[in-house]
Formats: structure tokens, C-alpha cells, sequence
């Protein structure tokens, strides 16, 4: 019995609300193990689904921290509406084109006032100032008239338009500065800031930095090495405070800017994404789209961006502004790169591959929690002395008794109704546990006296006297119960149906709940277990939770194992020998020599083959139980001609009830109580 103890204190929220200790753990591992005896395959599958404590309280698996991304991911999507990123721009520019007309007219209205005030020289100068302003107005406002209807040819006549207004002037610098960082993002991340407010004759610098930085792919693209640490220390102001390391580095940052305005690209109406192509070719010079093209291209031969552009199915009505809209393209691209990191930390079982920083940002400190508990798990199992550290962790001698022990409550807990019969033997014998009811004295019986009855046989027969007088007729003895010891082998059918069906797990579990109980209760019984498919082997003890069926090779080859099992038992000298046949189907292969035959249906020999075998065993006084986990009309045929030569016993099952028939016939086969 485990003595726990438990410590009570006030909550105030940092508490952790599931506890696992390395038993319970170990229970819930013992079901994966048992059906692939995996140790990495079943630490993947708690990873993955997560794990419940005795007191209800669930831990979240990888599982659940995917799907709280897809469902994050799902809302973003059904929220927002991504060709409002060009009504944006549209509104801004409109907005800007009618700053300008009403400081058109208040300029005009303003002039024309000067002139109504001013007198003399005065007021003809100003009539002459005001004459120039009118003409200036009227090419401006003729150029607003006749600026394209599509919004990038629109800016680009507005980059060599002399504003009248300076508030016009202003937010049209800002959409340039914005459409200018929003370009500049395809080059690394850092570059927005330098870029802002920045005049034509300004942009030389940035050309320059683009021209050395295609040098630079272009060597790397001939295999040369390029001279990056020259480039930083020319360019390196130009990339903010985190400038890169490396040329890989930059060339990383690069791709995950390119993707992010190539996936606002894609997720857009063709329409649109042509409209917003054009808008922000616009704010550069045709140079500086020269090399950005060459940039492009050249990343595109280093480091294509196809996997990472990925297009998303915007279905909402929220608008969104260019800033907002790749603010969630990276947002949505950190999920994509979240959700593959989890999705290869349920394939290999490695969580570090999975970066906690990014799990929090998107999802919160619970998730990074999560992800620390699971972390937890592996080490309570390696400090519990359960698995073994290092990359490739492997179950320790404790583990495996820890499954055969779990593995027996499980299926002696079918046991307590008795539902199969007991076939119990009454001989004579000199030796045991005494028995609650007795028997009246033999000759050569152990005088192990019931005092009360014999006396009370005595009154019965001779009256009552003092003293009473006993003769031998009347002494009763307690009968006694003793234990033989048993050899026995378990044959595993491990024949493909054994496995397609479910039916090997079940069987495994059995041996191994038969391997703990021998190790346990019997200590000096002498049990094996054989695999046979095609052919026939010994499972050692360490190796059975390993097991599996045979998913390649056909055949269910009893005649080997029943050859195997008779050499095994052959070796044990007194006590009970027997053979527990747990299958699915009619032998389908025997041995010719040293090779297996194989015919489906079984051929007539391999019948014959097996049924020789079965007459050697009988002859070794060696019992054959056969379980049966199908009731076909040829397997039932055939048992049932073992069971008669064999005199043992044959069973029906299915895998959930298996347990109950082979662990009540191996205790009371091993059983024998005397009369």
C-alpha cells in the first residue's frame, strides 16, 4: 500500500494543479508499451494526448496546444476581411487628394483677402502674387484631375507633385514611408525605420547597400565565400539595433520578410494583389525596383520562399490596414511554424524542438507551462528509475515488473466471479496448507488431529463418560492442500491476423501478467514463452514486452512450437508440464527440415504434421490447453482433435476476456487438493 502525504497551504495562483507521480505514470505508458513495447513510440503517445492524475485534473498533451492554434488561426481568419488592405490605401489617398483641394481653395481664399486689405504698391504686388498663385492652383488642381484611376500610377505622379497644402504634403510623406518600410521588410527586418522620410536623392545609399548585398548572392550562387563582414561594416547601421551575424542569417530574415508579403499577396483577390503590387512598386525609383527584382530573384535560386508563402482563406468583414495586415501574416506564419515544430515533437518525442518563447507569445504563459510540465514527465520517469536517460531511453528492470504487475491486477480483476470452472483433482498427499474441514484417519495420513471432532466422535459412539475413551475409528483429521510445482510454456500466436485484429496485445499482456505471477507467488515454477509465425523462437523474459506480430512473413507454424516447447519442457523433471496455446486460426505451416512450408488453407501434411507433435507431447505426459480467440468451424475442427489425443482443454475467447480463461486454467491446473 503507497502511504502518501499531502501538505494544505493558501492558494495564491502559482500552484500547480496536476500532480503525477512515476507509478502513475507508469500506468499510463504500460497500454503503449504493452502493443509495441516502444519506449520512444510510448512517451510520444503521452506527449501527444497528455496525461489525467487521480484527481481528475487533465494536462494538456501537444495535441491540445495544436489544436488551440488552429482554432486561434480559425478565428484570425473568419475575423478579417484582407482586400480591405487596399481600401485602406485607397481611403488614406483619397484623403490626401482632398487635403489638398480644400488647402488649394484655402490658399486662394486667403490670398484673396491679402488683396481686398492691401492698397497701393502694396495691393499690386499682391494682385501679381496672388495672379501666380491662381495659375499654380489651376496646374495643380488640372494634375489632380488627371491623375490615374489605378492608386499606384496615382502616387507615382504624386511624387513629383508640389503640394500646396503642407498637412496634404505631410500624410502623403507618411503613405510613402509606409509603402517604402513595407518594401524594405523583403529585405530584413530592422530596415523600416531607416527608410522613413527619405527623399529620392536619399535613396542612393539604399541602392548601393541592394547592389552590394546582390553581389554578395550572386558569389554565394558561384560557391565563393562573399565578404560579409565587409558589407556590415559599411552597411550594417542600415538594419537596426539586431543586425545579423551572418550572411545566413540575413538570408533566413530575408525569406521570413519575402514569405510574409508573398502570403498577403496570395490571400488577396487577384485584383487586389495587382492593385497593391503596382501601389508599392510606386514608392520606389525604377533603380531601386531594379535590384529589388534581382534581389528577389536571386533569393528565390538560394532560398525559395514557396513552402512559407502560404495563402490564407481571409473570410471575415474586419478591415485591416497594410501595417496590421503583415503584422498577421506573421503572426499566422509563427503559428504555421509553431504547429510543424509540434507536429515533429509528436513524431520523434523531442519537445526542445519546440521553442517556448514563440508557444507564449501566441498562446500564452499557460502554454509555456504546458510545455514545461511535459519536460517534467521524462525526468520523473528517469529519477523514478523506470527508463533510462540519454537519446534513446530504454525500460529498466523495475519498469518491466512494474507492467507485469499492473498487467496481473488487471486480469485477476476478471477473476473474482469465477466464471470459468475450477477442474480440480483430489489425491493423496503428505504435505500442504491444512484445509478448514477434515476427513476421518487413514493409515499414513499426517496426524494432524481436529481434537474437538475426535473427541465428539468418541461421545457420539461410546456415550458420555469420564474419562471418554477414543479408539483409532474415531480420531478425524484436517484433509490438507499443497502445491505442485508447474513447468509450463506459453505459445504466442504471432501471425498477422493476430495483430490486424487486436487479439496479440491482449495475448501479451496475458504472459506477462503469467510471468509476474510465477516470478512473484511461485518462485520455483519454470515458465517460457515462444513466438511462432512462420517459424518458431524462444522470447526471453526481458525481450516480450519488445514483441510484436509478424507483419511480413505469413504462416501460423504451430508444429515448430509445439517441437520447441517439448525440447524446453523435456529439460524439467517432475511436477506439471504443459502448454498454453493462445491463437487465432488452423495451423497454416510446419517444418520440413529446417525450412517452413506454407499452403493456405492448410494443406492436409501441415494437419498431420502438427497432430504427430501433439501425440509426442501426450506421450511426454506434457498437457496442450488451447485458447481459441476465433470460433471458425476449421479451427474448432482442429482443436478439438488436439484435445482428444491430448486429453487437455480447449477454450473460446475473445481478446477482453482472454485473461480470465488462461489465468484461472494455469492456477488451478497448478492446484491439486488431496482426499
Amino acid at each position: 500500500m503507497i502511504n502518501r502525504g499531502y501538505r494544505y497551504s493558501q492558494w495564491d495562483g502559482t500552484q500547480s494543479i496536476f500532480d503525477a507521480d512515476a507509478e502513475e505514470l507508469m500506468d499510463r505508458l504500460s497500454d503503449d508499451l504493452m502493443a509495441h513495447g516502444d519506449v520512444l513510440k510510448a512517451l510520444r503517445e503521452l506527449f501527444r494526448r497528455g496525461v489525467q492524475d487521480p484527481m481528475g485534473q487533465r494536462m494538456p498533451g501537444l495535441q491540445d496546444l495544436m489544436e488551440q492554434l488552429r482554432d486561434q488561426r480559425r478565428q484570425k481568419l473568419e475575423q478579417h476581411n484582407l482586400d480591405s488592405v487596399v481600401e485602406d490605401l485607397k481611403r488614406r489617398l483619397d484623403e490626401i487628394l482632398k487635403a489638398e483641394r480644400q488647402g488649394i481653395h484655402r490658399r486662394l481664399d486667403q490670398a484673396r483677402q491679402q488683396v481686398e486689405s492691401a492698397e497701393g504698391p502694396e495691393r499690386v504686388q499682391m494682385e501679381e502674387l496672388n495672379r501666380m498663385l491662381r495659375e499654380r492652383a489651376q496646374r495643380n488642381t488640372e494634375k489632380l484631375n488627371s491623375l490615374p484611376e489605378s492608386m499606384g500610377g496615382a502616387i507615382k505622379e504624386l511624387m513629383d507633385y508640389d503640394f500646396m497644402d503642407p498637412e496634404a504634403q505631410r500624410m502623403f510623406q507618411e503613405l510613402l514611408d509606409m509603402l517604402k518600410q513595407q518594401m524594405a521588410q523583403n529585405m530584413a527586418q530592422g530596415m523600416k525605420e531607416n527608410l522613413q522620410g527619405l527623399t529620392p536623392q536619399d535613396m542612393e545609399a539604399t541602392r548601393d547597400m541592394l547592389k552590394a548585398l546582390n553581389r554578395m548572392l550572386r558569389e554565394k550562387l558561384m560557391g565563393l565565400e562573399p565578404d560579409f563582414q565587409g558589407f556590415m561594416n559599411q552597411y550594417g547601421s542600415m538594419f537596426g539595433p539586431n543586425p545579423p551575424q551572418s550572411l545566413e542569417e540575413l538570408m533566413e530574415r530575408m525569406q521570413q520578410q519575402m514569405a510574409q508579403m508573398q502570403s498577403l499577396l496570395n490571400s488577396m483577390s487577384p485584383e487586389v494583389r495587382q492593385e497593391l503590387e503596382d501601389t508599392l512598386n510606386s514608392a520606389l525609383d525604377p533603380e531601386t525596383q531594379r535590384a529589388m527584382a534581382e534581389l528577389a530573384a536571386l533569393m528565390g535560386q538560394l532560398m525559395p520562399i514557396e513552402d512559407l508563402a502560404r495563402e490564407y482563406p481571409f473570410m471575415g468583414d474586419d478591415s485591416l490596414t497594410l501595417d496590421q495586415a503583415m503584422e498577421l501574416m506573421g503572426n499566422l506564419q509563427s503559428m504555421d511554424q509553431v504547429e510543424g515544430d509540434l507536429r515533429q515533437a509528436m513524431r520523434s518525442g523531442e519537445l526542445d524542438q519546440v521553442d517556448p518563447d514563440k508557444l507564449a507569445e501566441l498562446l500564452g504563459e499557460e502554454a509555456r507551462r504546458t510545455w514545461e510540465r511535459l519536460q517534467e514527465l521524462q525526468r520523473t520517469l528517469e529519477e523514478a528509475g523506470y527508463i533510462t536517460g540519454g537519446d534513446k531511453p530504454e525500460l529498466t528492470a523495475r519498469a518491466i515488473r512494474k507492467i507485469g504487475q499492473r498487467a496481473l491486477r488487471e486480469v485477476f480483476a476478471h477473476l473474482k466471479k469465477d466464471r470459468v470452472g475450477s477442474h480440480q483433482m483430489f489425491l493423496r498427499g503428505a504435505s500442504g496448507d491444512a484445509l478448514e474441514d477434515t476427513k476421518q484417519y487413514e493409515f499414513g495420513d499426517p496426524f494432524q488431529v481436529h481434537l474437538q471432532r475426535s473427541v465428539m466422535n468418541a461421545i457420539l459412539r461410546g456415550g458420555p463418560q469420564v474419562p471418554v475413551e477414543i479408539e483409532p475409528q474415531d480420531f478425524e483429521i484436517y484433509r490438507n492442500e499443497h502445491t505442485t510445482q508447474a513447468s509450463t510454456v506459453i505459445l504466442l500466436d504471432q501471425s498477422r491476423s493476430m495483430g490486424m485484429f487486436g487479439a496479440f496485445q491482449a495475448a501479451k499482456k496475458v504472459a506477462m501478467a503469467l510471468l509476474s505471477l510465477t516470478r512473484t507467488q511461485y518462485p520455483r515454477d519454470s515458465i517460457f514463452v515462444i513466438g511462432f509465425s512462420d517459424y518458431a523462437y524462444e522470447i526471453k523474459e526481458e525481450d516480450l514486452l519488445k514483441s510484436t506480430w509478424n507483419t511480413w512473413a505469413p504462416g501460423t507454424n504451430l508444429h515448430h512450437a509445439l517441437t520447441l516447447s517439448r525440447k524446453l519442457l523435456s529439460k524439467e523433471k517432475g511436477g506439471t508440464r504443459q502448454i498454453i496455446v493462445i491463437t487465432d486460426g488452423e495451423p497454416t505451416a510446419h517444418l520440413e527440415g529446417e525450412h517452413a512450408y506454407f499452403s493456405y488453407p492448410p494443406s492436409y501434411k501441415t494437419i498431420m504434421e502438427t497432430l504427430k507433435e501433439v501425440r509426442r507431447c501426450t506421450q511426454m505426459d506434457i498437457i496442450i490447453n488451447t485458447f481459441m480467440l476465433e470460433n471458425s468451424h476449421q479451427l474448432m475442427n482442429f482443436v478439438d482433435q488436439i484435445t482428444r489425443l491430448n486429453k487437455g482443454r480447449a477454450f473460446y475467447s475473445t481478446p477482453d476476456n482472454l485473461g480470465d480463461y488462461v489465468l484461472v486454467d494455469y492456477v488451478t491446473n497448478r492446484r491439486k487438493r488431496l482426499g
